[in-house]
C-alpha cells in the first residue's frame, strides 16, 4: 500500500509538473538572472494602498500613481542592503522613468524626513524622490517582512510579483522584466 501510494504521488507530480512549467511561462514574463528571486503573485490581487507621505509632506496613495507600472520599494536609512541597493533603483528610474513607469521608494524610517534626504543623497540616488512612512504602518499593509522588498505593480495597482532582498534593478534582466510589464494591454 505505502508502495502504491508513493507511486500515485510520484504519478502525480509528474502529470501536474507541465501544466505547472506552463503557467509559468504563460505569465509571459522574463525572470532570468537575479530576477528568478521575484515570487510572481499567482492572481494578480489589487495592492494595498496604505497611506504615506510624499516629498512635500502630505498624504499619498498608490492610487496616485495608477495607469503606471510602479516599482515600489520598502527601505529604510539604518538598512545596510538598502545603502546598497539604491543607485540601482536611482538608474532604473533614470532609464524608465517616465508617464509610463515610476520608482516609488517609501522609507519606512522614524528618523525623519531629513536623514532620509542625507542618505539618498550619500547614494547619488537623485531622481528617486523621497517618500516616506514614519510610521511604518504601510509596510506592514504590503507584507513587508524585511528590507529591502520590492513590489512591481501593474497599470492596474495589481501585485505583480515582489522580492524580498536586494537586486540590481537596472541590470538588463531587470529592464527587460520591467519592460514587458510596461508592454501588457490593461
Amino acid at each position: 500500500m505505502k508502495r502504491f501510494l508513493m507511486m500515485m504521488v510520484v504519478l502525480g507530480l509528474a502529470l501536474a509538473g507541465p501544466g505547472l512549467a506552463q503557467g509559468a511561462a504563460a505569465s509571459g514574463l522574463p525572470r532570468e538572472g537575479e530576477m528568478r528571486k521575484l515570487t510572481l503573485s499567482a492572481d494578480r490581487k489589487p495592492a494595498a494602498t496604505p497611506e504615506f507621505r510624499d516629498e512635500k509632506d502630505q498624504p499619498i496613495t498608490l492610487a496616485a500613481f495608477r495607469g503606471r507600472v510602479v516599482l515600489l520599494n520598502l527601505w529604510a536609512t539604518w538598512c545596510v542592503p538598502c545603502r546598497e541597493e539604491m543607485p540601482a533603483l536611482d538608474r532604473l528610474q533614470a532609464l524608465r522613468g517616465g508617464p509610463d513607469f515610476q520608482v516609488v521608494a517609501v522609507a519606512q524610517d522614524r528618523a525623519g524626513r531629513e536623514k532620509v534626504a542625507r542618505f539618498l543623497a550619500e547614494t547619488g540616488a537623485t531622481r528617486i524622490v523621497p517618500y516616506l512612512d514614519a510610521s511604518m504602518k504601510s509596510g506592514r499593509a504590503w507584507g513587508a517582512i524585511g528590507l529591502p522588498t520590492t513590489i512591481l505593480i501593474d497599470r492596474e495597482g495589481r501585485e505583480v510579483g515582489r522580492l524580498v532582498g536586494i537586486a540590481d534593478w537596472a541590470s538588463a534582466d531587470a529592464l527587460r522584466l520591467i519592460d514587458a510589464v510596461i508592454a501588457e494591454k490593461p
